[in-house]
């Protein structure tokens, strides 16, 4: 017998007020129960805009701890719902050091853990490094009632090394959190290009390690980024089996979990890694 889920991606734009992007995101965790959704997952830093833009020490009073208020909030509507719940939030551990954080929330309101970004952007537009420490968990995959599931963050999208290291600890599905989008000097070549290169990638991550991969994005213009959305799941041979459009919706998803198993035996590349030969990938150059 199958183990089909129903995946809810809540993919939305933000405003500034944190207490109402929460209540906004509460609201959509229940629309996305009542469509019958059982893993539900929010895009990168779903609680603000994207501050990231900037350096201004102000919005480091949008961190908060973890566990804290939010995932007590989460681990009640978890428990009410009888759904898994997987949220992004900022962190704040210790004075001066702050995180980009995500958590999982079993359906029975338990909170089972966090991930802490590992790989942490310093490009136009996304100064990350002035905001958040390096991740310090390790890659983390969560047993669930209704998965196992794999957490990563936008950036370490771009990692297969990271994509493998949460795999091989048995994900189900590797689900992204994540905020992307183009800046307006890109023009629209440049903008598809990104975009593809984006999709492109979690399509080889479910390829390479034959499981599903869920990336969150939000939509939206914010400062200069305009959020292309396109929030996706691809199946473990590579293929797109849902998209979202670039406007706010919760994309629903079936997935069956036990197809994992027939992926991995036609193309199983986890069993013919020469892992007697990847002693130099810590280095980082040869």
């Amino acid at each position: 017998m199958g183990q089909s889920v129903k995946l809810g991606l809540i993919q939305t734009s933000c405003t500034s007020a944190k207490e109402e992007n929460s209540e906004f995101h509460i609201n959509k965790i229940r629309e996305a129960v009542a469509g019958g959704a059982q893993i539900i997952c929010t895009q990168e830093l779903y609680q603000s805009l994207y501050f990231c833009q900037t350096h201004n020490e102000d919005f480091f009073d949008l961190a908060e701890t973890v566990p804290g208020p939010t995932t007590e909030q989460l681990q009640e509507l978890a428990s009410e719902l009888g759904v898994v719940i997987v949220a992004s939030l900022f962190e704040k551990h210790a004075r001066g050091v702050y995180y980009n954080t995500a958590v999982v929330i079993d359906s029975d309101g338990r909170y089972l853990g966090k991930y802490r970004k590992s790989h942490i952007p310093e490009d136009p537009g996304f100064h990350e490094k002035f905001y958040f420490t390096p991740g310090d968990t390790g890659y983390k995959t969560f047993d669930t009632k209704f998965g196992k599931i794999g957490l990563l963050i936008c950036w370490d999208q771009w990692y297969p090394e990271a994509a493998r290291l949460t795999a091989l600890q048995g994900a189900d599905i590797l689900v992204y959190p994540t905020a992307i989008g183009t800046l307006p000097f890109e023009d629209e070549d440049v903008k598809k290009e990104y975009r593809d290169a984006w999709e492109i990638m979690h399509r080889s991550h479910a390829v390479a390690n034959g499981c599903y991969v869920a990336s969150i994005n939000r939509v939206g213009t914010e400062g200069e980024i305009k959020f292309w959305g396109h929030s996706h799941v691809a199946n473990p041979f590579g293929k797109l089996i849902a998209t979202a459009g670039d406007d706010e919706e919760i994309l629903y998803v079936d997935v069956d979990f036990s197809e994992i198993e027939k992926y991995r035996r036609t193309w199983p590349f986890l069993r013919d890694r020469r892992i007697d030969t990847y002693e130099k990938m810590t280095s980082r150059h040869l």
